[in-house]
């Protein structure tokens, strides 16, 4: 069994020492999980001036008092992290998700798909997708407006995923429609954890939630408090990729006739 703890907040938009010491109170709430997932952007906010604001705000993962906060609770509560970082190298700007192990490791995925004004900030995201081996199952990560897109989650799927962490800074409630078809679609778990508050008179919507491979949710936080959602879930389950009896919903595909997608 494994649990997940998926921490809802208000980042303060360009607060740094305020968002690292929020999320390191909210990490000790979550001190008993083995995963914890924070939202996209957790270190800076999210709705910058422009480039060049964003651009004061980032810096390398290894250049960060905030992954550097990640990497040693991590190591000292024994947990894998997961969270949203602004990324700068060699000029150009990243949205990515970072990973932090207990033994010090730290991984990346770069969003692909960019949101509104993103495009006019970030570089698309050149990492590919990429999945991880995390305490004996497999994770992948995405980014927010990923989850409009069904190639990526089939492709984590194919790759053998157990479970999708997706932080998020998601302000309509479409991705509570979408996300609960790409589980059911890939029969993978997923954990969408999305902010709270606003930044410059955008408002988020909140509501983290938790949804297995049936689809179901299975853990949803609130619409507008900071809380810490924490779901039990079995990693195992993810790899019944049997619908029915007859239908496997990976084996039953005819890429050979999806040749018009390319």
């Amino acid at each position: 069994m494994l649990q997940v703890a998926q921490i809802q907040f208000a980042p303060r938009l360009g607060d740094l020492d305020y968002n690292l010491k929020r999320v390191a109170e909210l990490l000790k709430q979550a001190a008993a999980a083995d995963l914890v997932v924070i939202p996209e952007l957790a270190n800076s906010g999210y709705n910058f001036t422009g480039r060049s604001h964003a651009l004061e705000l980032a810096s390398g993962v290894g250049k960060s008092d905030f992954t550097e906060m990640l990497r040693e609770t991590s190591r000292r509560q024994n947990q894998y992290i997961v969270s949203g970082f602004l990324e700068s190298e060699d000029e150009e700007l990243f949205n990515t998700s970072l990973l932090f192990s207990p033994g010090g490791s730290i991984e990346k995925y770069r969003k692909i798909h960019l949101f509104l004004n993103e495009k006019d900030i970030f570089s698309k995201g050149n990492l590919g997708l990429p999945v991880f081996e995390v305490n004996g199952f497999k994770m992948g990560m995405l980014i927010c407006f990923d989850y409009l897109f069904p190639e990526v989650w089939r492709i984590m799927a194919l790759k053998g995923a157990d479970l999708i962490a997706h932080p998020s800074n998601l302000v309509t409630y479409k991705a509570f429609k979408v996300v609960p078809a790409q589980a059911t679609i890939n029969r993978i778990f997923i954990f969408t954890t999305n902010r709270t508050g606003a930044d410059r008179g955008l408002s988020f919507s909140g509501r983290s939630f938790a949804v297995d491979p049936e689809g179901e949710i299975i853990g949803e936080a609130s619409v507008s408090d900071e809380e810490v959602l924490l779901t039990t879930i079995d990693p195992v389950l993810a790899r019944n990729k049997m619908l029915t009896e007859r239908n496997h919903v990976l084996n039953d595909r005819f890429p050979e006739d999806y040749r018009e997608l390319l």
